[in-house]
């Protein structure tokens, strides 16, 4: 089977389907990072291929969809964050209103078949009109890069991890988690996250002298920081699965979150709970964690490994796949 692959970024997740799928069938990549491009060329592309699968329901993939519905071709859509989100109180999600609502709506009810990566972003689907019988949740699944990293002492340390942009500053709570941090201020708290626009300099105006903002860093940096730190801070406003979240659970970093989103499906009963969005209770929910048993660490990565494991997810896209477009033989890429 051919296989079209649209996205208009190729983050870790989106690189994880690529792969996956180039396992099983003959894939190929079709980024579309620009609302100006050739439509004959992309009209020829679908034609070539037996399904389109697509990341995001937006401008980069109603086109494809399109298509592959007009060749009588099947598509197959991930959904779930910023083209699901309805919260105008931090000016977040396609579902608010105008256009972006209209062309994420109608890309979403020309596809043959949705998944989601939570069971919150499917209801978020349904809420913008999409029928249930159409949707799929299928977990992220992740690699284990990490082995057993208990080897020693991380001390009082508390990480985050989310792009430093105007957007993340509420959504993702990077100002909640700066605020938390005069609350504890034996603490040593980290921002780790590319300096997208001005909003660094919010940030660090109101930052007590425990922050430290590393910008953008490398897979094997970040794991580092994974590694060491004891607490991990998920102060979210909106979460369609909490990919960071998960990863850092994987490396034995005891969670602290909001319950926001698909976050109490992803942690289950291993995190500490803010009771509230205020920094004091952030605060206080981080200083009970950071005293928690070692134990805490080992079942938060054994949750993880448990119910998020990178080959279930395989194994599920296959299934949808050969399900929506059933064919003889696989063939792989060469």
């Amino acid at each position: 089977m051919r296989i079209l692959f649209v996205h208009n970024s190729l983050t870790s997740f989106v690189r994880f389907d690529l792969e996956s799928l180039r396992e099983h069938f003959q894939v190929t990549e079709c980024p579309i990072v620009s609302r100006f491009f050739n439509p004959i060329a992309l009209w020829r592309k679908v034609r070539e291929h037996d399904l389109v699968f697509g990341w995001f329901a937006s401008w980069h993939t109603v086109l494809p969809v399109l298509m592959a519905r007009l060749q009588f071709k099947p598509s197959i859509l991930v959904v779930g964050g910023y083209d699901l989100a309805n919260m105008p109180q931090i000016r977040y999600g396609h579902q608010r209103r105008g256009i972006r609502r209209y062309v994420t709506r109608f890309t979403m009810a020309i596809a043959s078949r949705l998944v989601t990566n939570s069971h919150y972003s499917a209801a978020e689907a349904i809420n913008a009109g999409v029928a249930a019988s159409k949707l799929e949740v299928i977990y992220h699944g992740l690699e284990d890069d990490f082995g057993q990293p208990f080897h020693h002492a991380r001390g009082r340390t508390v990480l985050t991890v989310g792009n430093v942009n105007y957007s993340n500053i509420e959504r993702k709570g990077l100002r909640l988690f700066v605020e938390a941090a005069s609350f504890v201020p034996d603490a040593h708290f980290t921002v780790v996250g590319a300096w997208q626009d001005r909003t660094i300099h919010q940030l660090q105006a109101i930052a007590p002298a425990n922050v430290h903002f590393t910008g953008r860093l490398s897979d094997e940096d970040l794991h580092a920081h994974y590694r060491k730190a004891a607490v991990y801070v998920q102060g979210s406003q909106h979460e369609g699965f909490g990919l960071s979240l998960a990863e850092a659970m994987l490396a034995g970093c005891v969670p602290v979150a909001t319950q926001a989103g698909a976050i109490p499906e992803v942690v289950g009963d291993c995190a500490y709970f803010c009771e509230s969005r205020a920094p004091e209770s952030l605060g206080r929910a981080i200083r009970l964690a950071l005293e928690a048993p070692e134990h805490e660490r080992l079942r938060a990565r054994k949750r993880i490994l448990d119910e998020f494991p990178a080959e279930k997810r395989r194994e599920e896209l296959e299934r949808l796949i050969s399900n929506v477009h059933p064919c003889k033989q696989t063939h792989t890429e060469e």
